[in-house]
């Protein structure tokens, strides 16, 4: 499976990533292993989407960090 997810950092964004393994992946946010989301620890995994295609899920990514991305995810993934 292949995972499209959110984070919810301490300076109040919202990072949206990819992975095949998201248990090995929110532990390297976690433990400041990433280099984006490491100065704003901790993080919350806000929730994530799952995929069969590889494809699918870093086109869904590329969507959810585009302009009318962010406003779907603000207004229906996260309730802002």
């Amino acid at each position: 499976m292949y995972y499209v997810y959110l984070l919810s950092l301490t300076n109040k964004e919202t990072y949206v990533g990819f992975t095949e393994d998201l248990k090995r992946r929110y532990h390297e946010h976690q433990t400041g292993q990433d280099a984006t989301t490491k100065r704003f620890l901790p993080c919350e995994l806000i929730g994530y989407t799952a995929f069969k295609s590889k494809h699918k899920a870093l086109a869904f990514e590329k969507y959810l960090k585009s302009g009318s991305g962010f406003a779907f995810r603000n207004r229906h993934l996260i309730g802002i």
